[in-house]
């Protein structure tokens, strides 16, 4: 009983760990968005400074109610642009204060020269206020600190009555207090956003490379360096054999032995023919492979291992579980065509449960120094493939990043996204927008860059790939090899 009770008990637990996880992979998704991740910040963080700035009101009659408009706003400026003209903590502290002194002159300047009353508590006189305004945007202006809050803090100065030195004092201080939490949020977090958030840049480094067709030489370097970029990262070389190039080469090892060489087996051959095919067939494999290891070593420093499974029904699972059993996180595999579309050994990579690149190669290159990335949102696919291209990217190489959009009007929309995506990678990444379809300017501007890399759409739903078909069965033949991302 207590038996039985103890598994049910830990059968419940793993259930529960794995929605677990699973929840928190797809929180970890949505905050790659850099826009889900700003407002995450904006609703999680500001109301957590102004109830810090609050509680200190509470105990300390220095900071006074009327910071808190001022306050607030600045703080949600900083936040939802971190990089914003308005973002810069000197202008964000200099500016109001810089408003709030110029109010109180403005004032004292009224009730000696202007007002023979002084007003009372929450009355403005509107001379004051006109004054006040104007000495904010010039001292604002000639200081370079510009910033809407600073006429604000300007105003709210004239209706603290003889609270003026307490009002000035708690804004200096509480903007120093968000200035410096928000300094340290975007020098040691956003900035960094790639390194915690993104699983591309810790992942992705255990990489299985199926050998088949001509080009496994530039598929083969285009997994050992991308592998290359992260420490104790690997690449495995895999060659799976089917039944029917046993069943040939069984065919060669009988008729060798009766010095022969028959169209076709008479009667089936012995344990011992079959015995014979099979190591045959090994070696040949294993030359190659060797080969290909040796090139892989001696051009990129990076460990290399290889195997040879046995090919099932599909040569696409074969791949996919040869990876779960190698422990690999990458399936870098070379694309193939039939009736003129994507084999159906492409098609089960792309809908396979590792994250897989299907490398379209033109001419056998073997090293990739303008790279083109193609983005169609942002997000984790579009984090993904500008990570693979940086790994790609020798030291004297560019990077583009380009979206295309329908109407001149989403040009806006389209330049932050780009920024967003670009500014968290060090290396310098340029950025294009074209107002055409992605394959029309692919076919344009191809020949300029050596590789494009394209999104597989599997992050999409069914219906979305239905009413738009993704880019990479769109694009026929282009001057340039192509990386099909596919993010598991």
């Amino acid at each position: 009983m207590r038996d039985q009770l103890r598994r049910h008990y830990h059968s419940i637990r793993n259930r529960l760990l794995r929605i677990e996880r699973r929840e928190v992979h797809e929180i970890r998704r949505w905050l790659e968005d850099t826009e889900n991740l700003l407002h995450f910040s904006v609703v999680v963080i500001v109301p957590l400074l102004i109830g810090a700035i609050t509680w200190i009101a509470n105990v300390s009659p220095i900071v006074s109610f009327l910071v808190y408009p001022p306050l607030a706003s600045g703080t949600y400026t900083l936040f939802a642009d971190p990089d914003g003209p308005y973002s810069s903590p000197t202008t964000f502290v200099g500016g109001m204060t810089a408003g709030a002194l110029s109010g109180w002159f403005a004032l004292e300047i009224g009730t000696r020269f202007w007002y023979q009353t002084p007003p009372e508590q929450f009355q403005v006189q509107a001379g004051v206020a006109a004054f006040g305004i104007f000495l904010t945007g010039i001292v604002t202006w000639a200081l370079s600190l510009e910033e809407p809050t600073a006429f604000s803090t300007a105003l709210l100065v004239l209706v603290t009555g003889s609270d003026r030195l307490a009002y000035v004092t708690g804004i200096i201080g509480a903007s120093l207090l968000i200035a410096g939490a928000f300094v340290l949020w975007r020098q040691h977090f956003y900035h960094e956003r790639a390194r915690y958030l993104y699983t591309s840049t810790h992942g992705d480094d255990q990489i299985l490379v199926p050998v088949r067709g001509e080009t496994s030489e530039s598929l083969a370097l285009f997994a050992a360096r991308l592998a290359a970029a992260h420490d104790a990262s690997k690449v495995v070389l895999l060659r799976t054999v089917s039944e029917e190039v046993i069943e040939e080469t069984e065919t060669i090892v009988a008729a060798t032995q009766q010095g022969t060489v028959p169209e076709a087996p008479e009667e089936p051959p012995d344990e011992g023919v079959t015995r014979a095919a099979e190591e045959l067939v090994t070696e040949q494999q294993l030359q190659r492979l060797e080969g290909l290891k040796n090139l892989v070593e001696s051009t990129v420093d990076v460990s290399c291992e290889f195997v040879i499974a046995a090919e099932g029904n599909s040569a696409g699972e074969t791949v996919l579980t040869t990876a779960e059993e190698e422990n690999c996180d990458l399936i870098v595999c070379p694309y193939e065509t039939e009736d003129g579309g994507p084999s159906s050994f492409v098609r089960t990579i792309l809908k396979g449960n590792t994250d897989s690149i299907v490398l379209r190669s033109s001419n056998g290159r073997t090293e990739w120094r303008r790279i083109l990335v193609m983005a169609r949102t942002s997000g984790e696919p579009a984090n993904a493939m500008l990570d693979f291209a940086v790994r790609l990217l020798p030291p004297d190489g560019t990077i583009s990043a380009c979206t295309c959009i329908s109407h001149q009007q989403e040009r806006r929309t389209a330049e932050i996204m780009l920024e967003n995506l670009v500014e968290q990678f060090s290396t310098g990444i340029e950025t294009r927008i074209s107002v055409a379809s992605a394959e029309a300017f692919l076919d344009r501007n191809a020949s300029s860059y050596d590789l494009a890399v394209v999104g597989a759409s599997t992050d999409r739903s069914v219906l979305s790939r239905v009413v738009s078909m993704p880019t990479f069965k769109r694009i026929q033949e282009v001057d340039c090899d192509v990386a099909i991302v596919h993010r598991a």
